[in-house]
């Protein structure tokens, strides 16, 4: 039992003493401040900026919009038939559920266009197919 209550102590202070040693190393740590980024460096030159260069401040990047998901856009189901029934393969209501009749223009569509035929609309089917949702969404005119 005393071993134990030994080892246990042990284990503890080591764990303590490393803990220690993390939060000085973090003290020593310095926060990265927008002077910091923007002092030069001794091995990059640096130039004046144009007169048409505007600082960015703090209170500027608070309104930048957020980017977009990343990865390849993902249609929705209402996109899908829209452009199936502009593209002539899709006959049914536009209702946004991918049953079986959309599974099928989507499979006759691909067949057509020399595409994989899986029945699903990815990156190389939608930008084949977007091309039709386009054209319905186009203004006529006049």
């Amino acid at each position: 039992m005393k071993r134990l209550l030994v080892v246990v102590s042990a284990v503890l202070v080591l764990a303590a003493l490393s803990a220690c040693g993390k939060k000085q190393e973090m003290e020593e740590l310095q926060p990265i401040t927008m002077e910091s980024l923007s002092a030069p460096s001794a091995s990059v030159p640096m130039q004046p900026a144009p007169a048409s260069v505007v600082p960015v401040t703090a209170s500027a990047s608070k309104e930048i919009m957020p980017l977009p998901p990343q990865g390849p856009y993902k249609p929705t189901g209402i996109e899908i038939q829209t452009a199936l029934k502009q593209a002539g393969f899709y006959t049914g209501n536009i209702d946004n559920k991918i049953g079986p009749k959309t599974k099928q223009a989507i499979e006759d569509f691909q067949k057509a266009n020399g595409l994989q035929v899986d029945g699903k609309v990815g990156p190389k089917t939608w930008e084949a197919l977007s091309k039709y949702l386009a054209a319905a969404v186009e203004p006529v005119k006049r």
